[in-house]
């Protein structure tokens, strides 16, 4: 059984729109595979904030 890595970032996630098109990639990765794991960039400046608050 394979398990899938999809990786989001940058421009990918940098509008509402394109968050969407991020969505539906996910849905039509999971309905082809049973393991899949979606990891998504932090937004903006968030990781600097929280370095900062570390």
């Amino acid at each position: 059984m394979s398990l899938i890595v999809q990786k989001f970032g940058g421009s990918s996630v940098a509008t509402i729109e394109r968050i969407k098109e991020v969505a539906k990639r996910i849905v039509k990765t999971k309905d082809r595979w049973q393991k899949v794991v979606v990891v998504v960039s932090a937004m903006g400046k968030t990781t600097n904030e929280l370095i900062e608050l570390a």
